[in-house]
């Protein structure tokens, strides 16, 4: 059974620091591209990270300087290091893990919620 639990969410001040990770098990985690979403209340889920296989990364200009995204193959989880955050980070962060069959719409975690907030 395929299965991504994601921990680390929290409340923190503007210009604060949250590390969010997601476990992954169940899928031979180093054939999969690897992402980080968010949405936040009555907006559509957008994309925040991602990772290829080959460790390739990509942001959304929003977060580019601010967030980092890291793949460990070893341990299969996947990390987003997010600082300097802005209450527009507000949301609900989702990994997902993108399977290598193009017709696969991947599997997703249940979520985390990040609130920034003073």
């Amino acid at each position: 059974q395929v299965q991504l639990v994601e921990s680390g969410g929290g409340l923190v001040q503007p210009g604060g620091s949250l590390r969010l990770s997601c476990a992954v098990f169940g899928i031979q985690f180093s054939a999969y591209a690897l992402a980080w979403y968010r949405q936040a209340p009555g907006e559509q889920r957008d994309l925040v990270a991602s990772v290829t296989t080959r460790s390739t990364t990509n942001y959304a200009d929003s977060v580019k300087g601010r967030f980092t995204i890291s793949r460990d193959n070893a341990n299969s989880t996947i990390s987003l290091q997010m600082t300097n955050l802005k209450p527009e980070d507000t949301a609900v962060y989702y990994c997902h893990a993108g399977s290598p069959r193009p017709d696969h719409p991947g599997y997703w975690g249940q979520g985390t919620q990040v609130a920034v907030s003073s």
